[in-house]
């Protein structure tokens, strides 16, 4: 693990429980340098002070708020440690609420962080963790990271408790400006019972093992190959799937989740889209002279809901 990068205490009425604080999170992305094109030399971005005309080093500069046009005020470490806020080196636990209940406001998360609890605070430290669980609760807080105090929540996670940055409410943009569908949009009886059976086909127990990121991995491999100096093709285009016909779909789909229920999940996900291109394909088509064409299949023939067995 990681050297902490918080230290302060969990503060509940009376209680207060000293605890240290990880990222509980790390980034796995294929990162760049930039290079100058012509060279293929690695550039460097520099700090320029257009005042002396002169590039300086990071440590040259300090913080600075601006009060009216080009003026400044400089804000120090010891400026920001004397801010008079109870949070500035305590999680302050402001309510509890079920966790049920709270899920809409507690959704916009920004970053989560481990927390660990101080030799002398790990009595206190599980019996608030223990408390959590037992009771489907969830605690909002508030704590003071990077320069800033922001809304947080704790809930009990893998043995420890989980802390969660949340967006304040005010940052949360609005989906009154959106353009979404009506609640009573018609909806056929026979799409429906397709709907729920695909669904019911595609759901199981989560395993996060079967989950990677595929678009790291291959673009790893064009790396590889580049550097290895192999010639790179283009692959080819997959076919879009245009949902011209959603009866179609929904019936391609159903197949294919059948043919491929017993894999695991993204193998049963890559074949219901291969199924809705090919039925959008199919779709596209003339219908043969001679051939009749069924709008819906009739709710007797739609098989009922089978809910694959999770392994």
């Amino acid at each position: 693990m990681p050297r902490s990068m918080w230290k302060g205490a969990i503060q509940f009425g009376l209680v207060t429980i000293p605890v240290k604080m990880y990222l509980a999170t790390e980034s796995k992305g294929v990162s760049f340098n930039m290079l100058h094109a012509a060279c293929r030399g690695r550039i460097q971005m520099k700090t320029y002070c257009p005042t002396d005309d002169e590039v300086i080093e990071r440590s040259d500069t300090v913080r600075g708020y601006e009060v009216a046009p080009d003026q400044y005020v400089v804000i120090t470490d010891e400026d920001l440690a004397s801010v008079p806020l109870k949070t500035v080196r305590s999680i302050e636990i402001e309510q509890f609420v079920p966790v049920e209940s709270s899920g809409e406001a507690t959704r916009f998360v920004k970053q989560a962080y481990y927390l660990e609890p101080e030799p002398v605070a790990r009595k206190a430290f599980f019996l608030l963790r223990q408390v959590l669980a037992k009771q489907g609760l969830r605690a909002v807080c508030k704590i003071v990271l990077r320069d800033r105090e922001q809304l947080a929540a704790l809930d009990p996670f893998a043995g420890t408790i989980l802390l969660s940055t949340l967006y304040w409410p005010d940052e949360v943009r609005s989906v009154a400006d959106l353009t979404i569908p009506d609640d009573d949009a018609e909806v056929r009886p026979a799409e429906l019972a397709m709907a729920e059976q695909l669904v019911g086909m595609m759901t199981g127990e989560f395993d996060p093992k079967a989950y990677r990121d595929e678009y790291r991995e291959a673009l790893m491999a064009i790396i590889d190959a580049k550097a290895a100096g192999e010639e790179i093709s283009e692959p080819a285009a997959a076919p879009a799937a245009k949902l011209t016909d959603l009866v179609a779909a929904l019936e391609a789909s159903v197949a294919a989740a059948k043919a491929a229920r017993q894999a695991a999940p993204e193998t049963i996900a890559a074949a219901v889209k291969a199924a809705g291109a090919a039925a959008s394909e199919k779709s596209r088509k003339p219908t043969p002279v001679g051939v009749p064409v069924m709008d819906e299949p009739a709710e007797a023939e739609v098989a009922p809901v089978r809910r694959r067995k999770s392994a």
